[in-house]
């Protein structure tokens, strides 16, 4: 994952699972999770991939499109 904060300043976050956890999907399953990211001002974006693996044991990347972060109650602070 790359994390870019509001004065674009980037960070690479990597590591094994999904908060600790390598879940199995199967066909139209789904896996919800809450996570966290360093981000020192308080909005940025974020952009990254999942590593999967199918059944057959082939890899593949599931690539996860750039998305914007924002702290709670951030935008009513800079009003």
């Amino acid at each position: 994952w790359k994390v870019t904060d509001a004065m674009n300043r980037s960070n690479e976050v990597e590591g094994s699972g999904v908060v600790g956890e390598q879940p199995e999907l199967k066909p139209r399953e789904a896996f919800r999770y809450v996570s966290n990211c360093p981000l020192p001002t308080p909005s940025g974006t974020m952009v990254g991939r999942y590593q999967m693996v199918t059944e057959a044991g082939e890899a593949f990347d599931a690539h996860i499109p750039e998305f914007s972060l924002h702290l709670p109650g951030a935008a009513r602070r800079a009003n």
